[in-house]
């Protein structure tokens, strides 16, 4: 079972038995009256109200462990628990507080959780209020935990010492830990997507940035306005390349990049580097993860031209299959073989092989499942094929596309 899976088995697991405790006391309560068959028995309106509630308190929490999150989400919980008063904790203070009680009780609570943050276990302590008009008599302190482990405590205040509510606390306090733990995934996740996305920027050859000015920079007698016009091609192609929001973008954007890589690259090998493209016109605001197909175009154009004075066609083509978006990557250069391709798409990358390939396709992997990896066609003197395919009714927009 994945991580993930594992976690929401959890989470599943603790809502049922807090939904468990809850149930009793709501069963008990109504002594067993007959339901009424329009709103269903006492037993599934109470898991109704549990389950409801508790994903009312998942949002805030799949966020993190701040003050803000913690408002949001403590007055959810206390209702789920039923508690008079309820408050959420980080390691060093309190972050939220809903319910009687907090002008005198919030002052005491760093003392009261220290044991629960050194040990990591729940505990259950009297209060001590000397208020007689204060509800807040027994203290259930259970912790919160992620990764790193214990990130502070839920407290959760009755009028009395009981079990039942000791138990309940504990499992709220587990399922809530177990939000905290898929938010630390996600933030996980976005720092991975980012290091790859930088990894794809650093493959950006600081030969061709030199490259790419020096063929500028002999324009600039003998044909300026062609000089002004890479120019501005470079800056756009260099704006776009290093962007700092996005993990998405639409096809058009990634196709617009690559004619301003493919000018400025025609710029420098002339007609050694010939160009097709074929792109049908209803797939060009189909989503796809930002820069997944420069690298393959640079890759074309390395290896189309190493080794042959005579030059090479790259051609792009996109086209409409359905359900999907299938974009082709072709050259007819020197080619590869097909072991050292695997040893690329392996992470195990030969000198010269670059990074692109193997990137791309592992975010493509990641995004849509293993099934969309790039299939790749190609042999030592047959060119290389690079085919790419993206669904277009499931863009893989886990976050919003740029």
């Amino acid at each position: 079972m994945s991580g993930i899976a594992l976690a929401a088995a959890s989470a599943a697991g603790a809502v049922l038995l807090a939904a468990g405790f809850v149930l009793g006391g709501f069963a008990a309560r109504r002594g067993g009256r007959a339901a009424d068959p329009g709103l269903g028995t006492p037993v599934e309106r109470a898991t109704f109200h549990t389950l409801h509630t508790a994903s009312l308190a998942a949002p805030p929490l799949r966020a993190g462990l701040t003050e803000e999150t913690a408002r949001k989400a403590a007055g959810t919980l206390r209702s789920l628990l039923g508690t008079e008063a309820l408050c959420l904790t980080d390691r060093g203070a309190v972050l939220a507080w809903d319910g009687p009680g907090e002008d005198h009780h919030r002052a005491h609570v760093p003392e009261q959780v220290a044991e629960t943050l050194e040990t990591g276990r729940s505990r259950s302590a009297h209060t001590g209020c000397a208020d007689p008009d204060c509800p807040l008599r027994w203290a259930v302190i259970a912790p919160l935990t992620g990764e790193d482990g214990v990130l502070g405590a839920l407290v959760v205040y009755g009028s009395r010492e009981s079990a039942v509510l000791v138990r309940a606390a504990t499992e709220v306090a587990r399922w809530a830990s177990v939000q905290l733990e898929l938010a630390e995934l996600d933030r996980s996740r976005t720092r991975i997507v980012e290091a790859e996305i930088r990894a794809l920027r650093a493959q950006i050859s600081p030969h061709f940035i030199f490259n790419s000015l020096a063929a500028i920079a002999s324009f600039v007698r003998t044909d300026p306005e062609r000089a002004r016009e890479l120019l501005l091609e470079f800056a756009d192609f260099t704006r776009y390349s290093f962007r700092r929001h996005g993990e998405f973008a639409q096809l058009a954007d990634e196709l617009r990049s690559i004619e301003q890589y493919l000018a400025l690259a025609g710029a420098r090998f002339g007609d050694r580097l010939k160009v097709t493209l074929q792109i049908a016109p209803e797939v060009l605001p189909v989503t796809l993860p930002f820069l997944c197909l420069q690298p393959l175009v640079e890759n074309a154009v390395k290896h189309g031209l190493q080794e042959r004075e005579r030059g090479c066609r790259v051609t792009i083509a996109a086209r409409d299959a359905g359900a999907e978006a299938v974009v082709t990557v072709e050259d007819d250069g020197i080619g590869m073989d097909p072991e050292v391709l695997r040893a690329v798409l392996r992470g195990e990358h030969p000198a010269g092989s670059g990074i692109g390939l193997s990137n791309v396709d592992e975010r493509l992997r990641q995004v849509y499942g293993t099934e969309y990896g790039l299939v790749i066609e190609t042999g030592l003197g047959a060119g290389m094929k690079v085919t790419v395919r993206v669904p277009k009714y499931r863009p893989g927009v886990h976050r919003s596309a740029a």
